[in-house]
């Protein structure tokens, strides 16, 4: 049983609960009804812990200490915002653990008993109806110099590890995103357009894509919260999504992406496999014909007979003889190994 057992990624624009006039009241209610199904199917995977990460609005991490990451590790976590107040158990005991394991893999996250929580942890709580117990995760997204988004990758696959070690079953909420300029002449003018051609690859799995943006070109997009979602494409790995939702608005992107069980076990079949152990005399026959004048010259002369003569089965010796490439493929054979065969013995003439 995987430890992460599913997750989100959902935004925390304030206006969801200050609700100006300038705010569309219906994309809000999109969201939050959206954020209310994501939570109910969340709850139903009987989490032990929610492993809530978002950024901090300078309120607390700012000039004191400013930390890449910190873990809070008290009994309670509390805050408010806009009038709501919040109150979340946490498990400090499992904290402290994920803490002495970060530092083992090369990690030195901060650590409170007392830090608050703002809008960026309340709204999806809120909107996602969680009642179990959380630990917050604070990732400095906003005061550089902010941790590379593949250090935050890192650091979601060590906190995915934390957790399997005592079995302890999780989602994950990625809080912030998409793009925003908050306090700037850009802030009506979000990225719409990366940011659908970013959510249009996310949607296929491939949330290493994430990995791609540089702090300048994540801070160019209005998309510096994005790595509280590394931080959980760390922990999810790569699995595609079983819901999503884009709604821009005039000032933010409010992109959802959700995913309610493990990865499938998908294997394919590669282009270019390894050399099966039962394919070497055969693949050594090829390997011949590709780079041997010689042995070419035994083929040209009597394809049957340097088949015969390479060691192999039946049917090993009716794709040699014949060189049928979909045979041969079907036997495992590297597909390269009797391309550069038949290319060498058609310009000898080879008819095939």
């Amino acid at each position: 049983m995987p430890s992460i057992l599913g997750g989100v990624m959902m935004p925390h624009a304030p206006q969801f609960f200050t609700l100006p006039d300038t705010e569309d009241k219906a994309t809000v209610e999109r969201v939050r009804l959206k954020a209310g199904e994501i939570g109910q199917r969340l709850a139903a995977l009987a989490p032990d812990v929610w492993i809530v990460i978002a950024n901090d609005h300078a309120n607390q991490f700012l000039l004191h200490c400013t930390a890449p990451f910190t873990l809070h590790m008290g009994d309670r976590v509390r805050g408010g915002f806009a009038g709501r107040s919040f109150e979340h158990r946490v498990p400090g005991a499992l904290a402290l653990a994920l803490i002495e394991h970060l530092q083992h893999e090369g990690f030195d996250p901060a650590f409170s008993s007392t830090a608050e929580i703002d809008y960026a942890f309340g709204i999806p709580l809120t909107f996602l109806g969680v009642t179990q117990p959380v630990l917050p995760v604070y990732v400095n997204s906003y005061v550089p110099p902010q941790p590379p988004i593949e250090r935050c990758y890192g650091f979601g696959q060590a906190l995915a590890r934390g957790l399997g070690a005592p079995s302890v079953r999780a989602v994950v909420v990625a809080s912030g995103g998409m793009s925003h300029f908050p306090g700037t002449e850009q802030y009506s003018h979000p990225e719409v357009d990366w940011d659908r051609a970013l959510f249009e690859t996310l949607k296929t799995g491939n949330l290493r894509a994430l990995l791609a943006y540089s702090a300048a070109e994540l801070d160019r997009r209005g998309n510096v919260e994005l790595r509280s979602w590394a931080i959980a494409a760390g922990m999810l790995g790569e699995r595609a999504p079983d819901t999503a939702l884009f709604e821009p608005s005039w000032h933010h992107t409010y992109a959802t992406l959700a995913w309610f069980g493990p990865a499938a076990d998908v294997v394919s079949r590669a282009h270019y496999p390894a050399i099966a152990p039962e394919r070497v005399a055969l693949t050594a026959a090829l390997h011949a014909l590709a780079n041997d004048d010689a042995a070419r010259g035994r083929f040209l002369a009597d394809p049957t007979g340097y088949a015969a003569g390479a060691g192999v089965s039946a049917p090993e010796q009716s794709a040699l003889a014949t060189l049928d490439q979909r045979a041969l493929l079907g036997l495992g054979v590297h597909p390269l190994v009797p391309f550069l065969a038949r290319l060498q013995l058609e310009r000898m003439g080879w008819k095939g």
